[in-house]
């Protein structure tokens, strides 16, 4: 099985390097290398997730491959891989997904002069992603988490002559980073206190009290930071809208299986060793972002910015469900979730192709990604519209569909955190509220954009078309995947995953402040003794069976009625008129010009965080050119002053003592040299006078 695993990871390396090396060289920019490795994953995921998940139907399944990957001295950090029921099937979801997004690719991206680099990133990401999944400790998890960043930089900006392309780029890149800092810190504080950064070690730690208290809640919230920007949750949130200007397929695999999940994902790995205070902080972080991104969505007109914003209200519901204890259902929404969202992003891409199309034959230069030049595409696009409609209804939570199992999962799991712990009724008012909400603007998008007339005229809409079949097929793979059908076997119930196979394998496990000695075993997949799930269970009061139970009933009931309201308040706005938009826009003043604006949540980090970073790089750079350079300067010109005191005092005093030197010995040389004549009678009689002088002396001093 890990053999399985490892050809799910290291095919889309291999295609990676074989296209981004010799593409140019290989047919179709060797687009195919691409393909086969993906859809082969493809393969052997389907594999496993049946051979060893469905048919085997043991919740606590796990199988590990570790190695030494840094021994210093008695310091040792192994690496490795971790295959159990989460990572099978979420390398069922991200091979899918990618594959989909491959084959959606050919189509979308024909004629692009980048075509085979194009496909080159893609399988770096999905090799990225599948590396997060599979990693069995948490520096190989940030490892690929880092990877998984640079992937989602470079086709965020794969068309890096727009330089609104260029700059989303940057701008996811540098938001993360922000999250990434926190995450490393978190686990600094595993390695410092445990020795270990296994998620095995990690549970036994936390099981035997050496990680516990505030240093537990500090750790669980640093690493929730790195989710907070992974998975685009508030305040972090502001990359995600702005990552649309890349290619729609991109925008796809980002927002369904791969980037955005792997926050959630961490999220649902570290669930056991949360503490309550950190599980607190992480449901209202995420049900805020449900509601916040929700009501921006209803503002918006750019099809793409809707469902972007709308990814960011279905990950809050995500977070919150795992903060607030319901386990399955956030990691079930997360499955769910991928397969419409995938769905409604390729099938933008579809309309989008059509509107470039249309709007190109008739020489206009209009936003093809606006809604409001949209209209009737049902008509020409019949394939796109009931796909994208399967999509928009599984989202909203209509029953019959995967969405409305995953959606009903959580909001019965926030009013039974919220029966158990009354002071926290707002999680389920987020839920419910972000669910009616959710329901209006998908409609909204829906009728404006294939409802009524095509805006653009009749001459325009001449040219509109449906996609071809390369673009059409994976729309269908995903819509049929938006039904409960799959989900709920082998129950087959359409109103609650309880019966099915996804909740049988995926219990709630107890946590860390619930029962402590159990977190190991409930982590890493171990079974645990009957008295051990039994204690567990009671000490999850929010998820006892009957009251359970009946928080599932009442969630059912107000969400049909919640998703209800929504499209049918969308159905009189956009599809009957019965009621003016324009008119309600007006009478929301202000809050329709915040939702309009994104709660102007860009403005203030433009004014506190961009302007004060300018103004201090301002500031800084102020400082190196006057101070820095001007002690630089200003020790040079001590210099060079110094040498010049240093040359004019060569110059004059040591070379004129030398200079005054030799002259004094050419001088007394001259002197001397008149002695010199070369006559010994002269030099005889120099002797004599000499020793005269010399016996007048003596006889001198003796007389003295």
């Amino acid at each position: 099985m890990i053999g399985s695993a490892l050809y799910i990871l290291l095919a889309p390396l291999a295609a990676f390097l074989v296209v981004i090396f010799f593409g140019k060289r290989l047919p179709r920019g060797g687009d195919w290398v691409s393909l086969f490795a993906i859809w082969s994953g493809v393969a052997v995921s389907l594999y496993l997730l049946a051979t060893r998940v469905l048919v085997a139907y043991d919740p606590h399944f796990s199988e590990t491959f570790q190695f030494d990957w840094i021994v210093w001295g008695d310091f040792h950090l192994s690496a490795g891989i971790l295959l159990d029921n989460m990572s099978v099937v979420m390398l069922v979801v991200v091979t899918l997904v990618s594959a989909v997004v491959h084959l959606f690719s050919v189509g979308y991206m024909h004629g692009d002069p980048r075509y085979g680099l194009f496909f080159a990133y893609l399988s770096f990401f999905s090799f990225s992603m599948l590396g997060l999944v599979l990693a069995d400790n948490l520096i190989v998890i940030y490892a690929f988490w880092e990877l998984v960043g640079l992937s989602s930089y470079l086709l965020i900006g794969f068309w890096y002559e727009k330089d609104s392309a260029s700059n989303a780029a940057k701008k996811a890149f540098i938001t993360n980073r922000v999250g990434d800092a926190g995450m490393l810190i978190g686990i600094l504080l595993v390695l410092s206190t445990l020795g270990t950064v296994s998620l095995h070690g990690l549970a036994e730690g936390v099981a035997a009290g050496t990680l516990s208290g505030g240093l537990l809640t500090a750790t669980g919230i640093c690493l929730f930071m790195g989710a907070v920007g992974k998975s685009a949750q508030f305040p972090l949130h502001v990359w995600l809208p702005d990552a649309m200007e890349g290619p729609t397929p991109v925008s796809a695999l980002i927002h369904a299986a791969t980037m955005v999940a792997a926050g959630v994902y961490l999220v649902a790995r570290l669930f056991v060793v949360l503490s309550f205070d950190a599980s607190l902080v992480i449901a209202y972080v995420g049900g805020f972002t449900a509601l916040f991104a929700a009501t921006i969505a209803v503002a918006q007109n750019d099809i793409k910015r809707v469902l972007a914003y709308s990814t960011l209200s279905q990950l809050g519901y995500m977070i919150m469900a795992l903060g607030a204890g319901a386990y399955t259902a956030g990691f079930f929404h997360l499955v769910t979730h991928a397969m419409f969202k995938a769905c409604l992003f390729l099938g933008s891409g579809s309309v989008i192709h059509a509107m470039h199309t249309a709007l190109h034959g008739i020489g206009s230069h209009a936003d093809a990604q606006d809604l409001r030049n949209m209209g009737g595409l049902r008509r020409k696009m019949p394939l796109t519209f009931w796909t994208f409609l399967i999509s928009t209804v599984a989202l909203s939570g209509v029953p019959l569909t995967s969405g409305f199992l995953s959606k009903d999962a959580i909001l019965a799991g926030t009013l039974a955190f919220a029966s158990e712990h009354p002071a926290h009724w707002l999680l389920p008012v987020f839920g419910f509220s972000a669910a009616a909400l959710t329901a209006f603007y998908m409609f909204r998008l829906v009728y404006l954009a294939f409802s009524g007339t095509f805006r653009m005229g009749p001459q325009a809409e001449h040219h509109l078309h449906e996609s071809p079949r390369v673009m059409t097929v994976p729309l269908m793979i995903l819509a049929v995947l938006c039904f409960f059908g799959f989900y709920s076997l082998p129950a087959f119930n359409p109103t609650t995953p309880e019966g099915g196979w996804f909740a049988h394998l995926f219990p709630t496990p107890p946590r860390a402040y619930e029962v402590v000695h159990s977190t190991a075993a409930a982590l890493h997949g171990h079974e645990m003794t009957s008295a051990t799930m039994h204690a567990a269970a009671g000490a999850q009061g929010a998820h006892t069976a009957g009251n359970h139970h009946a928080a599932h009933n009442t969630a059912m009931l107000i969400s049909i009625i919640v998703a209800g309201l929504g499209i049918l308040i969308a159905t009189m706005g956009y599809y009957w008129k019965r009621i003016s938009p324009a008119l309600w826009q007006r009478r929301l003043g202000f809050v329709y010009r915040g939702m309009f604006r994104k709660w102007w949540v860009d403005e203030i980090y433009d004014v506190t965080v961009v302007w004060g970073t300018l103004g201090l790089t301002r500031l800084l750079a102020w400082f190196d050119l006057k101070v820095i350079d001007g002690l630089v300067d200003g020790s040079a010109w001590l210099t060079r002053g110094w040498s010049q005191i240093s040359g004019w005092f060569d110059l004059y005093v040591v070379d004129g003592l030398v200079n005054f030197t030799a002259w004094f010995v050419g001088i007394w040389g001259k002197f001397a040299r008149l002695f010199q004549g070369g006559q010994l009678q002269r030099y005889f009689l120099y002797t004599l006078v000499a020793l005269s002088l010399l016996i007048f002396l003596s006889v001198f001093r003796s007389l003295s």
